[in-house]
């Protein structure tokens, strides 16, 4: 079975160009794992490369969701699966590529999607504004501490979920959380690089997104109409904010970088703790060659597991 290639890790590491790479070097085409990119129009705020620069490389699930819409991973596993299975049905590589940590998994691994209830999910989120997240934050330590450990206090969305499926199910929430084990075969490579330079990277494509016409493309989509995720959006939040008013050019800028320094932290986070992941440092300058040698390897069943994913994990910090 030809194994999927994922390239995965923080923002603004280069992932995409390396998808690219790969993708013509294995005769591949790509999937997209980048939530925000599942949307029609969010372009310029999410890098999202623009066909004349797609290399005659195919690109699968890019603008397949309306702005106004709620992205949903399950509904994502099941696209995004099928996608997967029809390539491989045609003898074509899968190049995932993505820094969305939990669609990545939800494509990869045994992921389970337990359902909704629309009365106990609005009784939890009007507990949430009577009493405040915290509160529920301390009711769902005493059922499901793991839960609890890697959910904040403050991300009340979360926490609704987490004690919507408890109460629906009647098992810990955290049992339904991915397992580092694959439904889908796959080799992930994870891109990084040092602090310093990411921080740089991140300022410059901040600068870009302004610079290409963030402004213009928010303007164009707000008048459409967003939804509570494209809203929330890293850069369109902020972007919106001062088409608004509330925050000049300097601020607004200033505020989106800082956001997706966090937003690279927290992927690195996700991503880190992923036992499986082959990390290689996003400015060398062999990187596409040392990528391609670990899916050579991957292939022939000669891949050890990663031995240098702690010291990758350092260079973010926390």
């Amino acid at each position: 079975m030809t194994l999927v290639v994922a390239v995965v890790g923080p923002t603004a590491t280069g992932k995409s160009d390396l998808g690219l790479a790969l993708a013509q070097a294995l005769g591949g085409e790509v999937v997209n794992a980048d939530a925000l990119q599942l949307y029609r129009g969010m372009d310029v705020g999410t890098a999202k490369v623009p066909p004349a620069e797609r290399r005659g490389v195919p690109h699968h699930l890019l603008d397949v969701l309306d702005p106004r819409e709620e992205a949903s991973v399950a509904d994502y596993q099941e696209q995004a699966r099928a996608v997967v299975a029809d390539l491989r049905a045609r003898g074509v590589r899968p190049v995932v590529v993505g820094g969305s940590g939990l669609y990545v998994r939800a494509l990869l691994d045994h992921l389970e999607f337990p359902g909704t209830d629309p009365d106990v999910r609005a009784a939890l989120e009007a507990r949430v504004e009577a009493e405040g997240a915290r509160r529920l934050h301390d009711e769902l330590a005493a059922a499901d501490p793991v839960a609890a450990e890697g959910i904040g206090p403050r991300n009340a969305r979360r926490i609704v979920r987490a004690l919507e499926v408890i109460a629906l199910t009647g098992r810990r929430y955290s049992a339904s959380l991915p397992r580092h084990e694959y439904a889908v075969p796959a080799v992930q490579i994870g891109l990084d690089c040092d602090r310093p330079t990411l921080d740089a990277r991140v300022a410059g494509r901040v600068d870009r997104m302004w610079d290409g016409g963030m402004l213009a493309e928010v303007e164009r989509l707000l008048a459409h109409g967003l939804g509570r995720t494209a809203a929330r959006a890293v850069g369109y939040a902020q972007a919106a904010a001062q088409l608004r008013g509330e925050l000049d050019e300097a601020g607004a800028r200033a505020e989106t970088t800082a956001a997706t320094r966090r937003l690279a932290r927290k992927q690195m986070g996700w991503f880190g703790r992923d036992p499986r992941v082959h990390w290689l440092d996003a400015q060398d300058p062999e990187l596409v060659e040392h990528a391609l040698d670990l899916v050579r390897r991957a292939d022939a069943g000669t891949l050890a597991a990663p031995t240098d994913a702690p010291s990758m994990r350092r260079t973010l910090g926390s």
